[in-house]
C-alpha cells in the first residue's frame, strides 16, 4: 500500500486533541489557532475549553468534548447523561467518553450495555466516540466490547486515552474486524477511532495498513478517525 494517504488526507481523518489540564488559556488559544491553520477533523478539548473552542473556531471544525470522568469513566448513568446534556449545551459537536472497564469475570455485562445506552440516548444526533481502553483488556474482552458498543449504534469505538497504555497493531486488528463483522451481519457501516501513542506517520501508516487488508472501506474519512496531540505537528510538510 505504501504512502498511500497523503498528509493532508491524515490531517482530515485526525482529532487534533489538547487533553492537558495544566494548560493555561494562552497555551490553549495557541493551540486553537494552530487547529485553524490545519483544519483536522475535529479538535478534541475539556469540557472546560467548549467556549472559548467555539469562540476562535467558529462552526468551521467540529469540537468533540471529552466527558464523563476521563480518563477514569464515570460508573453512573445519571451522571453520564448530565455531563454529556452539559457540553452539548455549551457547543459540543462529538463527544469522546471512557466505558470504564471491570476488573470481572462478567464484564462486559447488563451495567455496560446501561451506560452505553445512557450514552447514546443522551448524545442524541451528536457524534459518539467511546473509548474502551483496549491496552486493559484481553482479546475476548476487547471483541465484546466492541460488539455491545456497536449494537447500541455508537458512531466510533475508539482504542484507548493513551493515559493506561498504548493503541497496539493487535488492538487495531481487532476493531477493524469486529467493524466489517458488524456490517456483513447488521448492515451498518460504524466508525472506529485509534488513539494513543500515536505521533509519528510512520505508525499511523502501518495502523493504516492493517485496517485496510481487513476492510479497504473503513478509511474513507468518514468511518475512521486518529486521536493525537502531536501526530499532525510532526508530519514531514503540510
Amino acid at each position: 500500500m505504501g504512502d498511500f494517504l497523503k498528509n493532508n488526507d491524515i490531517i482530515r481523518l485526525t482529532d487534533y486533541t489538547l487533553l492537558d489540564k495544566g494548560k493555561n488559556e494562552h497555551e490553549i488559544r495557541e493551540f486553537l489557532t494552530k487547529a485553524k491553520k490545519y483544519n483536522p477533523a475535529a479538535v478534541c478539548l475539556f469540557v472546560k475549553d467548549i467556549q472559548l473552542a467555539k469562540k476562535i473556531l467558529g462552526s468551521d471544525i467540529p469540537i468533540a468534548a471529552v466527558v464523563g470522568g476521563f480518563p477514569i469513566g464515570d460508573v453512573d448513568c445519571d451522571e453520564i447523561r448530565k455531563e454529556i446534556s452539559n457540553a452539548i449545551t455549551l457547543g459540543a459537536d462529538e463527544i469522546d467518553i471512557v466505558l470504564e472497564p471491570r476488573d470481572d469475570e462478567n464484564f462486559p455485562n447488563q451495567i455496560e450495555l446501561e451506560k452505553l445506552i445512557a450514552m447514546r440516548e443522551a448524545t442524541q444526533d451528536k457524534i459518539l466516540k467511546v473509548i474502551i481502553e483496549t491496552p486493559l483488556l484481553t482479546e475476548r474482552k476487547i471483541r465484546a466490547v466492541a460488539r455491545m458498543a456497536l449494537a447500541v449504534g455508537v458512531d466510533f469505538v475508539k482504542t484507548c486515552t493513551g493515559k493506561r497504555g498504548d493503541c497496539k497493531e493487535i488492538d487495531v486488528e481487532i476493531l477493524s474486524y469486529e467493524l466489517m463483522r458488524h456490517e456483513l451481519t447488521f448492515g451498518q457501516s460504524l466508525g472506529m477511532k485509534i488513539s494513543g501513542g500515536i505521533s509519528s506517520k510512520e505508525r499511523a501508516m502501518k495502523f493504516f495498513q492493517i485496517i485496510s487488508e481487513m476492510d479497504e472501506k473503513i478509511i474513507d474519512g468518514k468511518r475512521l478517525r486518529i486521536g493525537s496531540s502531536s501526530l499532525i505537528e510532526n508530519l514531514p510538510t503540510i
